[in-house]
This record gives structure tokens, sequence and C-alpha cells, in this order.
């Protein structure tokens, strides 16, 4: 009889001691399960945040590359329009410069602007470039001039005025009004508010 207490003390201390490492093996397993949710949880939260950045990263570049190509696009229109309406406004001042240069007033300034040249070029030999229009002035032109001064039909200037050269001096005199005007261009680009920013 005591061996079998002794047998069953032995066993209970066999079945005590498993279900004691059983219990310390389950709660090990717990708790590394725990620790393994724990870091699922973490990187399934720092991968969505991730992914969410990446995402709104990827929205706001696309719409930063958007803005952009819309302000380019406004800024060409703009530019062209801005050239349009500079060149009409240069358009009708050329026409207004064509219906000048048939006034007598146009014959004074053209008369006052061969002296200037003249004053310029001293007694040199020149050549002097017209408009088609004013090659009847040639007369009137030429006199201010003590050196021998050849007139030449120019159908680069368009509108009016003289050009002149002279060889000796190597000097070009260009009191043109199609220089004129154009030299305004600029002027009038600054200071007419259609700047595109």
């Amino acid at each position: 009889m005591e061996k079998a207490k002794k047998t069953d003390n032995f066993l209970n201390a066999i079945k005590k001691y498993a279900d004691e490492q059983r219990n310390a093996m389950h709660e090990e397993v717990e708790q590394l399960k725990d620790e393994k949710i724990k870091e699922a949880e973490k990187r399934a939260q720092y991968d969505s945040e991730k992914l969410i950045k990446d995402k709104l990263e990827e929205k706001r570049n696309k719409l930063t590359s958007k803005i952009a190509k819309m302000t380019q696009d406004g800024q060409r229109e703009l530019f062209l329009e801005r050239s349009k309406m500079t060149d009409e406004v240069f358009k009708k001042a050329e026409e207004k410069l064509i219906e000048y240069t048939k006034s007598s007033e146009y014959s004074e300034m053209l008369n006052k602007s061969a002296k200037e040249m003249a004053t310029l070029f001293g007694g040199e030999s020149c050549t002097l470039y017209v408009n088609e229009r004013d090659v009847d002035k040639a007369d009137k032109i030429k006199a201010a001039f003590k050196g021998e001064a050849e007139i030449v039909a120019d159908k680069k200037i368009k509108i009016g005025g003289i050009k002149g050269y002279c060889r000796a001096m190597r000097i070009v005199a260009d009191d043109t009004l199609d220089s004129k005007l154009d030299s305004q261009r600029g002027w009038f680009i600054e200071n007419s508010g259609l700047s595109v920013l």
C-alpha cells in the first residue's frame, strides 16, 4: 500500500510538474502571441501611415505639376495676347506715322534730320537711304550736305526718315521713323501695364 501511495505521489508530482510546464508554455505562447500581434499592429500602422503619406505626397505632386502647367499655359496665353496687343498698337502707330509722312511737317522734319546728319558727316561723301516715297525730296536732302550725297530708295524703310552711311568715317546714322518707333517697344512693354508675371 505504501508502494502504491508512493507511486501515486510520484505520478501526482509528475502530473503537477507537467501541468506547471504546460501552463508556463501556454503563458509563454500567449505572451509571444501578444508580442507578435502588437508588433504586427505596429507594423500595419506604420505601413498604413506610410501608404497614406505616400499617396498624399503623390497627390500633392500631381496637383503641383498640374498647377505649374496651368500657370505656364496661362502665362504663355498672356504673353501671346500681350504680344498681339503690342503688335496692334505699333501697327496703328505705324499707320499714323505713314499718314504723317504726307504732311508738310514731315518735310520739315526730313530737312532738319538731313542737316543734323550733314553736320555729323562733315564734308565727307555719304550714301543716304530713304523710303521710296521720299526719293522725290532728294534734291532738298542733298542740299544739306557739303560732300557728295547719294540718295538710295530702301524698301526696308517702311515709314520714312533718313539712314546715312559714311564710308570714310565708318559711321551709320539712323534717323528713320521706323527705328524711332521700334525703339519705343521696350519702353511700351515696361510701361503699358501689359506685363506677364
